[in-house]
């Protein structure tokens, strides 16, 4: 598996435990507020990692951490994920599965397995906005609907969330959203942040006051909304 960032620890990433980070590289979207550029447009200049490096940092920190999150880029994209996952789930970790929702048949696949804990699936925008927000022509919505349908199910336990940019999101978009997610057990909406290391240009954050609106419409269809990042 291509392993493009290690982060060692931390207490945000993955609900209720203490876990390490791993990031492949690559993905098949541009989002414009990607603020993992590094792993998407310019993969050549990221830091690799060889699995047995990180597997033997997890094997040492036995006792402390007790889960693992693997994000992106898009995870899903690595065909050899699922023996990377079994070989985490061997020293007793639990793991979050980051994803863009754009592969619902291998998200099933490892679901199916056993092989997945928790999923955080990114709803990029309304259906009508999604290839403006992802930067690319190509993307199937019908496929985002797919790994919607899988997660709703309840088959794992997991979270929907929105980065929200003024530039791309409106108070109707989110309400959109949630009435396409409708009944969702989780919804973040997320505040853009400028990390510095953007795939687009000139984009900034919601005030405060549009993000309560954004939570007020989104509550009409989900019990539980929170902002994160404000």
């Amino acid at each position: 598996m291509k392993i493009s960032g290690f982060q060692k620890l931390t207490l945000l990433d993955f609900p209720q435990h203490v876990a390490a980070t791993v990031f492949t590289g690559g993905c098949n979207l541009r989002c414009p507020f990607c603020h993992n550029a590094l792993l998407v447009t310019e993969l050549g200049e990221a830091e690799e990692y060889s699995e047995d490096e990180v597997l033997s940092y997890l094997k040492k920190r036995a006792g402390i951490l007790d889960g693992v999150c693997i994000t992106g880029g898009e995870p899903l994209l690595q065909p050899d994920i699922a023996e990377f996952i079994k070989r985490v789930r061997e020293l007793g970790l639990a793991i979050k599965l980051d994803t863009n929702g754009t592969y619902p048949e291998k998200l099933r696949e490892l679901i199916g397995e056993g092989l997945i804990d928790y999923v955080a699936m990114d709803i990029k925008n309304s259906r009508k906005r999604y290839a403006e927000t992802t930067g690319t022509d190509g993307i199937n919505v019908e496929d985002i609907d797919k790994s919607i349908r899988i997660l709703l199910s309840g088959s794992v336990d997991y979270e929907f969330r929105t980065t929200v940019v003024r530039e791309l999101h409106e108070a109707e978009d989110i309400e959109k959203i949630a009435e396409w997610i409708s009944g969702a057990k989780r919804y973040f909406l997320q505040n853009f942040v400028d990390s510095g290391n953007l795939i687009g240009k000139n984009l900034t954050a919601h005030d405060r006051q549009t993000l309560d609106t954004m939570r007020f419409l989104a509550q009409k269809h989900i019990d539980f909304v929170e902002l994160r990042g404000v």
